[in-house]
């Protein structure tokens, strides 16, 4: 099934933007942990929040993630020190995605987990036991969830947990957010070096907790006003956070750089409120930035600047070769759909440097089980009326009512099987 959509002359809405889903998982997972009985507030209700959710309140023997990445290395590590036994799995795309570095980790500390298919990857047996933890050296380039996995288990070790990052540490913040976190339930957990995170075993303490919206959904409204050119258009999006901890609230200075000015409502430190866009100004010549800490907005920020005729070369990108789908081969094979020819040069490396080719007559934007690839994609119909995107209802993934929100923001979308 596919969806056909074509744009509207100006855009002047009010998105309520879905809570965030970082947040919501690592809420889940420390609440339970703390054995809280209070749920957190503004849950978010994608289906990688619901699989956690679900697992969390089921522990059924075999737990089916399906294609959440988040919740196989949360519950991986979850699933080591909560007593029982149980089947980890996923889809088969999940199936191909690593998890050895995780597992290797965790198995140090003397978790008992092994794999039930191929070795590295899922699905895994965890039989789940009190453990010591100590010290343990993981890479720093690996995905930033396998560290947060381990952060937010260390709390409920009998000897707490430090962590020692070897090389570049990628996605920075998304650490940062975890520990943030876990301070607010009590935790002690501090950056002891440059590269060495010490957690002490200081139990959770069960508490309220009000989980913000979601920045990365709102880069995808950056993208269509920016993607709109229009003056008179304005967005106003509803519960973001000044100084957020997520990692993709840099999205707001990235676009500032493309001339999209962001206006809060309040400043009131860590109190959601709305922010409005407005472009304000004109498009810079050419972008060169390093999405290591934000690397799931660099499908957004590839589709924006070609569209918007900006060169670019985007770095620390390592990373999204393991996501949903290869992003960085889906990017290039989709852009050349809209007529755009976007190289990988490196590894983890993307540019364009203005160089086209003939676009299809038919556009079908492939979304590869991706839901990034889908909304990233969504506003090219604003430059390429009646684009086609294949299975639409990928979005379910992080931001299941984004068609509902793209219907009230003007854009006509029909289906098409």
């Amino acid at each position: 099934m596919k969806y056909i959509l074509t744009a509207p002359e100006k855009l002047n809405t009010t998105v309520n933007l879905p809570a965030s889903k970082s947040i919501s998982n690592r809420a889940l997972i420390i609440n339970a942990l703390a054995g809280n009985s209070i749920v957190p507030v503004n849950m978010s209700d994608c289906d990688d929040t619901n699989v956690i959710l679900k697992a969390l309140d089921e522990m059924p023997p075999v737990i089916d993630i399906m294609a959440a990445g988040t919740a196989m290395r949360f519950m991986t590590a979850y699933l080591a020190v909560t007593p029982g036994e149980h089947i980890l799995t996923g889809t088969q795309r999940m199936k191909q995605r690593p998890i050895k570095a995780l597992v290797d980790a965790l198995k140090y500390i003397g978790a008992d987990i092994e794999y039930t298919e191929a070795e590295g990857f899922p699905p895994l047996r965890i039989r789940g036991r009190h453990l010591d933890g100590g010290h343990i050296e993981i890479k720093g380039d690996i995905s930033s969830q396998y560290i947060s996995a381990l952060l937010m288990i260390a709390p409920v070790l009998a000897d707490g947990l430090e962590i020692k990052l070897d090389g570049e540490i990628v996605s920075r913040p998304y650490i940062d957010l975890t520990m943030c976190m876990m301070r607010g339930f009590g935790a002690d957990a501090e950056w002891t070096g440059a590269d060495t995170i010490k957690v002490n075993p200081k139990p959770y303490e069960p508490k309220s907790f009000i989980i913000e919206n979601d920045w990365s959904a709102a880069s995808y409204w950056y993208e269509a006003l920016m993607l709109r050119r229009d003056a008179e258009s304005e967005i106003t999006l509803t519960g973001l956070t000044d100084g957020s901890r997520q990692g993709d609230s840099a999205i707001k200075y990235l676009f500032s750089m493309l001339g999209v000015r962001t206006t809060f409502k309040t400043r009131e430190r860590g109190v959601p409120t709305t922010v409005t866009l407005k472009l304000v100004e004109t498009k810079p010549p050419r972008l060169d930035y390093d999405f290591v800490n934000q690397p799931d907005m660099a499908q957004t920020m590839t589709v924006c600047c070609a569209l918007s005729d900006i060169p670019f070369r985007f770095t620390g990108l390592a990373s999204l070769k393991i996501k949903e789908t290869d992003r960085l081969d889906a990017l290039k094979t989709e852009m050349r759909k809209l007529g755009y020819v976007v190289r990988e040069n490196n590894t983890g490396e993307l540019s364009w440097n203005g160089e086209r080719c003939r676009p299809d007559n038919d556009i079908v934007i492939n979304t590869y089980e991706d839901h990034r690839m889908a909304m990233a994609f969504a506003p090219a119909a604003i430059l390429y009326p009646g684009i086609r995107i294949d299975n639409p209802h990928v979005v379910s993934k992080s931001y299941p009512h984004f068609w509902d929100d793209m219907r009230r923001a003007g854009f006509t979308i029909t289906e098409e099987q």
